[in-house]
């Protein structure tokens, strides 16, 4: 059987535990697997009692999940650069962050059309190039502190559309207090741009109810929309075909809608809205 509180990523272990004594037997039971499988943990590479830690390029503990310091680092020392593989190089590093980034897709697009197929392998480094390379910067260099999500807790999902994207935040409430989990945003495709204001807004709720589903899926959660029609979008006869496939879709899903106020749905709402 499988650890429950140990996850591994190739050779690459974490044991996290809520106390000190199933902790000592939980590393017992790793290192007993180990060395029946034949393997070995190397002693200068093990940290043991640890509140928080490094692991995969994050920093991990205490409910928090933060970038590691020094990854942002060669973010930020990174330098302009002048070729398709070196933008592509620049972009899986600050990508790997995109969870922390708000609106990430709409600021990095100025860079990533420089990977096209059909663009020249010396980039043609322009001021919308430049002004992306410095935000995104920016934004790890003050990227939020996400907390780590608590499946025993209930999770909070916020979406948003405007004209030309689409944004959500995942949350859960923690002594009256919502933290985010996750940040996530698209662009719209230009057909999606011509959808009424209600598919648009429902087009948010789909598309976000899929990006976490790992979440959301066979619990239930509370949606926040700040677009009232969407409060009925289970009760009310729809005679949108579009918005009706939609509500179709997200039926295997249990949560509960809540509308709120413009001012209050701040995060989805800014994620939604693709900078110039």
């Amino acid at each position: 059987m499988g650890c429950k509180t140990t996850v591994n990523y190739i050779d690459d272990i974490l044991m996290f535990s809520t106390d000190w004594d199933s902790h000592v037997e939980l590393m017992a039971t790793v290192l007993k697997r180990l060395r029946s499988a034949g393997l070995t943990a190397r002693p200068t590479k093990c940290f043991v009692g640890y509140s928080s830690l490094e692991f995969l390029g994050y920093v991990v503990g205490e409910g928090i999940l933060s970038p590691q310091p020094d990854k942002v680092q060669k973010v930020l020392n990174a330098s302009i650069p002048t070729t398709k593989k070196e933008v592509r190089s620049f972009m899986g590093l600050v990508g790997y962050y995109s969870r922390f980034i708000p609106n990430f897709a709409a600021i990095s697009a100025p860079l990533t059309d420089l990977t096209r197929g059909s663009n020249p392998n010396r980039v043609e480094w322009g001021s919308s190039q430049g002004a992306a390379f410095d935000k995104l910067k920016s934004r790890l260099a003050s990227a939020p502190i996400l907390h780590l999500p608590d499946m025993s807790k209930p999770f909070i999902l916020r979406c948003d559309a405007s004209d030309v994207g689409v944004g959500s935040v995942l949350m859960q409430e923690e002594d009256g207090v919502k933290y985010p989990i996750c940040f996530a945003s698209r662009k719209l495709q230009p057909r999606e741009v011509k959808y009424a204001t209600i598919e648009k807004e429902c087009l948010a709720v789909v598309w976000a109810m899929e990006k976490f589903q790992i979440y959301l899926y066979g619990v239930e959660f509370l949606l926040e929309t700040d677009h009232h029609p969407l409060v009925y979008i289970n009760k009310a006869k729809i005679k949108n075909s579009r918005v009706l496939r939609w509500a179709l879709c997200i039926q295997p899903f249990r949560f509960v809608i809540k509308a709120i106020k413009g001012s209050e749905n701040y995060g989805a709402d800014f994620l939604s809205r693709c900078p110039a």
